[in-house]
């Protein structure tokens, strides 16, 4: 029944459970981290991917958070990279 619950929920409004980041860029040509999450659904999410010479991430950052939280954290980040 719980399974039915979260058909109907917008997964906009659903918390994290978990999360992961790609590994680390080693050389000039490499692809970017990317951050996945997982949902309260069980569904995995791609939320972002971003340049780690200006900012990072833990995987825990994410934990409780709703995508919109998320993408507002990482904007919150590469503004205050930009302004500093």
């Amino acid at each position: 029944m719980e399974k039915v619950f979260y058909l109907y929920r917008n997964k906009n409004t659903m918390k994290i459970i978990s999360s992961r980041i790609t590994e680390q860029p080693k050389s000039l040509f490499d692809p970017m981290p990317k951050v996945y999450v997982t949902l309260e659904d069980g569904n995995e999410e791609f939320l972002f991917e971003y340049y780690p010479d200006e900012i990072s991430f833990t995987p825990s950052e994410f934990i409780g958070l709703t995508i919109e939280e998320c993408r507002t954290l990482k904007f919150k980040k590469d503004r205050n990279y930009l302004t500093t």
